[in-house]
């Protein structure tokens, strides 16, 4: 359609509309809101009230370089909201011709690559030789976090996996743990074979009257992943939670075939 059949839209009533469609895909609110305000923060001052095909390529890149280096995540988030904001608009009839955000063959010549600035944060990890004495200890403790830490341990699964835990997602008989896409990062249904050291854990948890957590807090709702940082700093462990996960692939990688 030739501009002036077209209905013009603004980019901020356009990141809206796409907003909606992704709300109704998000994993949760706050991802979804997050989304929005993402755009609402860096893009909408330049670029908001622009009709979507009067967007170039330059706008697009004035507004990205003063975070591109500073804040490269956000910076690439940004992208690709703006990018997916021009798609959805394209696709539905209000601009035509290139993606003015796209990455590949386009920002790319303009922009430094991410991958050369992006500063990566290991989590600090156990040595996989050491967990054994620390398991050892950690069975000495009492209290929900201890437990769930260790059942963590056992099953190299995330915090959050573990912290959400409902005994509805345990088959004691056939030794698997089913955990729904709906709480897996992935969103696809992960079955966790279960050791008999995980068992033995599981047969061994108090299960409060009306509680459907593994791990439940003392108001009934799941506990929070400082519960299981607190245990290492009182232990005096210099790991966070989430290292356990490298420290079981290097025992993979060390004393597997």
């Amino acid at each position: 359609l030739r501009r002036s059949q077209r209905k013009l839209m603004t980019f901020a009533q356009a990141a809206h509309h796409c907003h909606a469609k992704v709300s109704t895909e998000a994993k949760n609110a706050k991802h979804a809101q997050q989304w929005i305000n993402t755009l609402k923060q860096y893009a909408f001052p330049h670029i908001g009230a622009l009709p979507v095909d009067e967007v170039t390529t330059k706008q697009v890149v004035d507004l990205l370089e003063p975070i591109w280096t500073l804040k490269p995540e956000t910076a690439s988030r940004v992208r690709q909201r703006i990018e997916s904001t021009l798609t959805w608009a394209t696709v539905s009839g209000h601009r035509e011709g290139d993606n003015p955000a796209r990455l590949k063959g386009n920002l790319d010549q303009l922009l430094p690559r991410t991958s050369k600035i992006k500063k990566v944060t290991h989590h600090k990890a156990l040595p996989w030789r050491q967990v054994p004495p620390f398991m050892a200890a950690l069975r000495k403790r009492d209290g929900m976090g201890a437990r769930a830490l260790e059942l963590l341990i056992l099953t190299a699964c995330r915090s959050g996996e573990v912290r959400g835990a409902a005994w509805s997602e345990i088959d004691l008989q056939t030794r698997l743990w089913t955990i729904p896409a709906e709480r897996m990062k992935s969103c696809k249904e992960h079955q966790i074979p279960l050791s008999t050291a995980a068992i033995t854990l599981l047969k061994s948890i108090p299960r409060p009257d009306g509680s459907e957590l593994l791990f439940p807090s003392t108001g009934g709702r799941k506990i929070s992943d400082m519960t299981l940082t607190a245990v290492l700093r009182r232990m005096g462990v210099d790991s966070t939670v989430h290292g356990f996960r490298s420290s079981f692939k290097d025992w993979c990688r060390n004393s597997t075939q």
